[in-house]
């Protein structure tokens, strides 16, 4: 392999992990757009389009994969030590599983959608929520019963007052979804005025 090609692979790898690392404090709107400007153009024209506000967004990211683009649930373990079959098929920033995730690809006509990209991410949120508020009748600005809907599934909602353990997530995502709206008070005109153009 000549040496021009090993630094042309470098340079590609380079730039992919760059695109794709995790930002430094996912708690923090305003840091998480400094690092990732194009994020907030994404983020903001999927509030625009779908009406789902950026914290929310965030938010229900933040919970989880925490910004990891690949992000999957842990391993099963029989006997508490070997490692066996994942609970879902749960990928990327969003973690939507494999059906959902072909249903909204299906729906908004975003074939070539994946779930490792922040992009198409935020834009499934965005749809999911909007049906969310359609099917279920909950605004798309309450985190608490969106997220608990976002969890759950639209079948299995109305069983939620039977489970502390989404109660207790759901709870976590309004708090984070209030923290990153107060945080982006601070910086969304800074942001408004960068020019950056989404390609």
């Amino acid at each position: 392999m000549s040496k021009k090609l090993n630094i042309f692979l470098a340079l590609i790898v380079l730039f992919i992990s760059a695109c794709s690392s995790i930002p430094k404090n996912t708690s923090n709107s305003c840091s998480i757009f400094d690092e990732r400007y194009l994020w907030y153009k994404y983020a903001k024209k999927t509030e625009k389009k779908w009406g789902t506000p950026i914290n929310i967004q965030l938010a229900i990211i933040k919970m989880e994969s925490d910004f990891d683009w690949l992000a999957k649930p842990a391993r099963q373990k029989i006997f508490k030590i070997i490692p066996f079959k994942r609970p879902s098929s749960s990928f990327g920033y969003s973690q939507a599983v494999k059906g959902t995730w072909e249903q909204y690809k299906n729906e908004t006509g975003n074939k070539f959608a994946t779930r490792t990209r922040f992009k198409d991410s935020v834009d499934f949120i965005g749809w999911y929520t909007n049906k969310t508020e359609t099917i279920l009748k909950i605004p798309k600005k309450d985190a608490f019963r969106q997220y608990i809907a976002y969890h759950e599934g639209w079948g299995a909602y109305q069983n939620y007052k039977n489970n502390r353990k989404v109660i207790k997530l759901a709870n976590k995502v309004k708090n984070q979804s209030d923290q990153y709206r107060l945080q982006l008070k601070k910086c969304k005109k800074k942001l408004n005025k960068n020019k950056y153009i989404i390609f």
